[in-house]
């Protein structure tokens, strides 16, 4: 079996790290480097229900998209969650490796495995990586839809083959839309809508969109937008991550087992849509009963 220092070398040609944003936190957050690998588990969050999975599962080594520490901590005490994590994973002998914005910009990244779960053809980044003269890594894809789909197709096809999560999707526009161009986003998008309006694509797909960004973006023209959950634009990701990973175990003889954390991580658990025909603003009012003269 392969030491964890070359596994975490093969990481870092997949998803360099230098490809991560100056905020980020990538790479490595526990394990011993000389310690064999024989199992890695891909999950999107490192929190305690997949630590315990990684436990249960006997993997060697946990790779998450999120980092467990994004800003830094003083302390990693067994008394807060995220030191359990970490305790939890050292007393069974398990690295912990993260590949976020690495991973976002990669080619293939984590839009491309979106693009793949939707069943949309990628034709480029939404945002080019000037660092790429071949012009295929960056921040989002923009997508062929063929044949075209209408928006309310496109939502409902979203809904069906993205991971199930509570939130569902959401979507903004005319549902008869004919959708032939669409740019996705895995994970929060809302800051790129400037790409997206230059792009010239019929609609947009990504997660945590606000209420103002989405507003503004669909005041400035028809660009419809469809609105997934945080972790079930990013899931895809793990199972192409370690397709990735067991072709690179392969070529070298490794042997490695891999499995895909399907630990739903959302933290929304509940959705409640509205009755059919409840108004949209609740009761009407007359404004002027009551108003003085």
């Amino acid at each position: 079996m392969p030491r964890l220092f070359e596994v975490i070398a093969a990481l870092n040609t997949l998803w360099p790290q230098d490809l991560a944003e100056e905020w980020d936190a990538v790479g490595t957050v526990c394990g011993d480097p000389d310690a064999e690998v024989g199992r890695v588990l891909f999950a999107v969050d490192p929190v305690r229900a997949v630590a315990d999975e990684a436990v249960r599962t006997g993997a060697d080594l946990l790779v998450t998209h999120h980092p467990l520490y994004l800003r830094g901590t003083t302390t990693v005490a067994a008394d807060t969650f995220k030191g359990r994590v970490v305790h939890t994973l050292i007393t069974h002998g398990i690295a912990l490796h993260v590949a976020h914005t690495n991973a976002d910009r990669a080619d293939p990244g984590v839009s491309d495995a979106l693009a793949d779960a939707l069943g949309v053809r990628p034709t480029g980044p939404l945002v080019p990586d000037p660092g790429d003269p071949r012009g295929r890594r960056g921040l989002g894809r923009i997508c062929a839809v063929e044949p075209p789909l209408t928006l309310g197709e496109l939502a409902a096809r979203a809904a069906a083959l993205l991971p199930a999560a509570a939130q569902g999707v959401r979507a903004a526009g005319d549902p008869d839309l004919s959708v032939r161009t669409l740019a996705v986003c895995g994970g929060s998008g809302d800051s790129l809508f400037d790409q997206v309006r230059a792009a010239g694509v019929d609609a947009y797909l990504t997660a945590d969109l606000r209420h103002h960004p989405a507003s503004e973006a669909r005041e400035h023209g028809p660009l419809a937008l469809l609105d997934a959950a945080h972790w079930a634009t990013e899931h895809p990701w793990c199972r192409l991550a370690a397709t990735q990973l067991a072709a690179v175990s392969e070529r070298h003889g490794w042997g490695l087992a891999f499995a895909v954390s399907d630990t739903v991580t959302d933290p929304w658990t509940a959705h409640a849509a509205p009755p059919a025909g409840a108004p949209a603003a609740g009761p009407s009012t007359d404004s002027s009963e009551g108003a003085p003269n």
